[in-house]
């Protein structure tokens, strides 16, 4: 789990000792509440869209959504990797030889596998076994979605195979209630993605 600050803020709500409590209720316009809007880290970052990898288009494409800072979802950042968070799996990623990735999210039982066409033949055909594994559409990415995510970056840098799983079906975040489902629909894949 890349998020925890963001994560514990939707789990156990807004605490007074936080350092970002007025910064994170205005940023929420107003609103003590971020059981179910909030996807960015604790300094209104969305970690999706904080990767070097087509940054300034997710950047630009943000007043097309509304974001004009901080804030629950699709706010970059001030610059590509500005976040802890992406520092650090950026440099995990740099430390290590993976064959191919998988970045875990919530919810669309959906997998996008492909980078501006930068993915490489195998990409899409390790895609399909996946989907056909666990029955989650395979998919392109669009609009906003489509840049500056972990995936896309680590096709960009790496030309390697790299996967957006959206686990899942419903309101996020998605209730416990769905983990048995879930797991059964992605253990197969994980085990696959091991092998390949």
């Amino acid at each position: 789990m890349v998020n925890p600050d963001g994560v514990d803020l939707v789990l156990n709500g807004l605490q007074p000792d936080n350092p970002y409590y007025q910064d994170l209720i205005r940023w929420n316009k107003g609103s003590t509440d971020f059981s179910t809007v909030w996807e960015a880290n604790i300094k209104g970052v969305d970690l999706n869209h904080n990767y070097d990898a087509a940054w300034q288009l997710s950047k630009d494409a943000e007043a097309e959504y509304g974001v004009t800072g901080p804030g629950p979802t699709r706010y970059s950042g001030p610059s590509p990797e500005s976040e802890p968070e992406t520092q650090a799996m950026v440099s995990f990623t740099k430390n290590h030889d993976f064959r191919l990735v998988m970045a875990y999210h919530s919810q669309g039982q959906v997998i996008y596998w492909n980078f501006m066409d930068m993915a490489p033949p195998e990409g899409k055909t390790i895609g399909e076994a996946l989907s056909g594994i666990s029955g989650y559409r395979l998919d392109l990415s669009t609009g906003i979605a489509s840049y500056a995510g972990y995936k896309d970056w680590f096709i960009q840098d790496y030309r390697r195979p790299g996967y957006t799983v959206e686990v899942g079906l419903g309101i996020n975040p998605l209730p416990i209630s769905q983990f048995e489902a879930i797991y059964s629909d992605n253990l197969g894949m994980l085990l696959y993605a091991a092998t390949v």
